[in-house]
């Protein structure tokens, strides 16, 4: 008895302690959660690398909540009423369509398809609809290649040439969406739930500290004139007039959808907005090296040509370049001749077919493709002895990536980019030389929009020629290189249809039509369309030939061709209206224009802030008739570095991208 007596006075003691545990958990728990509230901020600063979970906006608090999470997976709409306010968790994954949204939780809207008017569709991808997907996550359950599409070489290339021969719609290489994460409230949100999210306020000192940048010299004063006189007209404007636009501008994406749904990301304005100058200023400012972990002769070869760059010869009149293009016409002239001098590049030969060796040289995507094959079948810098070589190229296709592996309607990418990850851990257990510079010296050249996705975290170090050159999606001012969308219709003639009238007769002040994808198209659209006969902005033209040229008549008869943002920052009407010979209009915060580091992009367009959409026409008709002229003149001297042609020509879009890879590793590098 007193045995058993004993056993139960330590069973009531053990009891007590347990409760007095569970208590002290519990205290703490409830006291962590009263100071999370209003020092969340602070606290969540102390995340590595300032990052921090996605929170859901205005009453919607974001409690992670595996019962009741939602995750929302493109430009689409989620009424309110569908989620509840102690359960709301909000991230935008970029998946494939058609230019369709989810309407009142899983309704389809219609297909939209800028081929219709006779040019790529600016969308990118595979589905046919927008995809929601209600809890869970998508890196939970199977392996990453439990639902892989097995497809041979010949599939997965038959379904590609089946879109490029057939018809006009299908001529983009598969109607294809264009989507941009924008920042809100200073956050950068990643396009997939397993990205985190990176603070980037453009008032932040730490933004862009990865940024590594060659040295600069600036634009010239006299291509600095357009930009500077777009403000004065805008600032010289009606005060009253410009607050009243202004203020309706700031609510147009909130008028375009008066079904009381939450608008995504996608589909509203940036609050963080890097601007031109703001990017030249970052290009400017920042010039770090990394320093290679073991150095090599050609890692001496390359700091060795970065002197000569620096201290080029002074360039006057040379009979191939237009100066006024260039930052320093000099200074390129000099990296140009070093690297046809000195660049060897290994191509690496693994990787199977069709992800890997098999370019796609037609529709929207041609860019990858065009450079994969000339980079491919090149003899003056590709060598087979990787010791022998500065930079190493992986021949990937992101286009391919996403047709072989990418299963429909599984609202799931990380089977893409596992499958890169292990591709790029073979070369570095094969080969030393990854290891050697973490990735450094390797490039890869990509302009599906999944490419930033796809590389990011196992591929950071490259070199990255991306389409979608979104300074708040990663991209790196002065490492990463701004590849041109180029649209090619005629994998046999990508030059058909070359060329545009002369500016005597180019009657149209400006000219856009297109469908509405993202935020920026339908305010575009509520202040221009059918308001002035001088400003021909359409929606999406009917489909059929006559369209077609009908839409490339106007690009080639009117002074400015408007280059609107979609779902993403890039678009191929910028390569367009320089291949028709009309003066771009990029209206996209954030973009970075093509070859950045050393083309000076105000001597042949126009940037033009997305807020100032009610002014357009001023600004337009602010540029003097002499302004004009030299701009339209740069773009007929800047087309022959945009084309493509299937033996390279010297400065031609194969060379251009090759030289800013180049370019861009030269002034990373550094020995001591």
């Amino acid at each position: 008895m007193r045995r058993s007596s004993g056993f139960d006075k330590l069973c009531r003691m053990e009891k007590r302690r347990w409760v007095f545990m569970v208590g002290v958990v519990a205290v703490t728990y409830l006291l962590f959660q009263s100071l999370l509230l209003p020092y969340e901020n602070a606290l969540l600063s102390l995340l590595p690398d300032g990052e921090i979970p996605v929170r859901a906006e205005s009453s919607f608090l974001a409690v992670h909540s595996a019962a009741k999470s939602v995750m929302v997976r493109n430009p689409l709409t989620v009424n309110a009423s569908e989620l509840s306010n102690d359960s709301m968790v909000v991230e935008v994954v970029r998946t494939e369509g058609v230019g369709r949204a989810i309407e009142n939780g899983g309704g389809l809207k219609g297909e939209d398809s800028d081929a219709e008017n006779g040019f790529a569709s600016d969308e990118k991808g595979l589905d046919n609809d927008f995809e929601l997907f209600v809890g869970g996550n998508l890196n939970s359950g199977s392996p990453p290649y439990e639902n892989v599409v097995h497809m041979n070489d010949s599939s997965a290339l038959e379904i590609v040439k089946n879109e490029e021969n057939s018809s006009v719609l299908d001529e983009s290489g598969g109607v294809s969406l264009e989507q941009t994460v924008k920042p809100n409230n200073g956050v950068s949100v990643g396009k997939n739930p397993e990205e985190n999210t990176s603070l980037k306020s453009e008032n932040s000192k730490d933004a862009d500290t990865t940024i590594i940048s060659p040295p600069l010299a600036l634009p010239r004063t006299a291509s600095s004139i357009t930009i500077t006189h777009i403000e004065n007209v805008v600032s010289n404007a009606s005060s009253s007039a410009l607050q009243r636009e202004g203020a309706t501008l700031k609510n147009d994406y909130v008028l375009m959808n008066s079904t009381g749904k939450k608008e995504m990301r996608c589909n509203m304005p940036p609050k963080s907005i890097t601007s031109l100058y703001e990017m030249n200023r970052i290009l400017a400012r920042h010039r770090r090296s990394m320093r290679p972990r073991r150095s090599s002769v050609r890692d001496q070869e390359i700091v060795a040509v970065k002197s000569h760059i620096e201290h080029a010869p002074v360039v006057i009149n040379d009979p191939e370049l237009y100066a006024p293009l260039f930052r320093n016409v000099s200074m390129f002239k000099k990296s140009y001749e070093l690297m046809e001098r000195t660049l060897k590049v290994y191509v690496y030969r693994d990787g199977s077919k069709p992800i890997f060796h098999q370019p796609i040289l037609k529709g929207l995507y041609a860019s990858e493709g065009w450079f994969m094959k000339l980079m491919e079948g090149n003899r003056r810098f590709v060598v087979k002895d990787p010791r022998k070589a500065h930079l190493f190229y992986i021949p990937f296709s992101s286009r391919m990536l996403e047709y072989t592996l990418y299963v429909r309607n599984s609202h799931n990418r990380t089977n893409l980019r596992q499958y890169l990850k292990d591709y790029s851990e073979k070369i570095a257990a094969k080969y030393p030389y990854w290891n050697r510079t973490g990735g450094a010296d390797h490039f890869l050249v990509a302009c599906h929009d999944w490419a930033p996705y796809e590389t990011r975290h196992h591929m950071e170090h490259c070199i990255k020629a991306l389409c979608n050159a979104d300074v708040t999606a990663g991209f790196k001012i002065g490492r990463d290189v701004s590849l041109p969308e180029t649209y090619v219709r005629a994998a046999r003639n990508p030059l058909r249809d070359l060329g545009g009238k002369p500016p005597s007769q180019r009657h149209i002040l400006a000219f856009y039509a297109g469908n509405m994808h993202g935020y920026l198209r339908p305010i575009l659209l509520k202040h221009w369309k059918d308001k002035d006969p001088d400003m021909r902005i359409f929606g999406p033209m009917p489909p059929g030939v006559a369209s077609k040229m009908n839409y490339i008549q106007h690009m080639k008869s009117s002074k400015y061709c408007i280059c609107p943002k979609g779902y993403e920052v890039n678009s191929p009407r910028v390569v367009e209206a320089i291949f028709y010979e009309c003066v771009p209009v990029i209206i996209s915060d954030n973009f970075v224009p093509p070859f950045f580091e050393v083309l000076d992009w105000g001597a042949f367009s126009l940037i033009v802030a997305e807020k100032d959409i009610p002014n357009l026409k001023d600004i337009l008709l602010s540029i003097p008739k002499e302004k004009y002229l030299e701009l339209q003149l740069g773009v007929r001297k800047l087309q022959k570095h945009f084309l493509w042609h299937a033996k390279p020509l010297k400065y031609d879009l194969f060379h251009m991208t090759l030289h800013s890879i180049w370019y861009n590793r030269v002034f990373q590098i550094k020995l001591r």
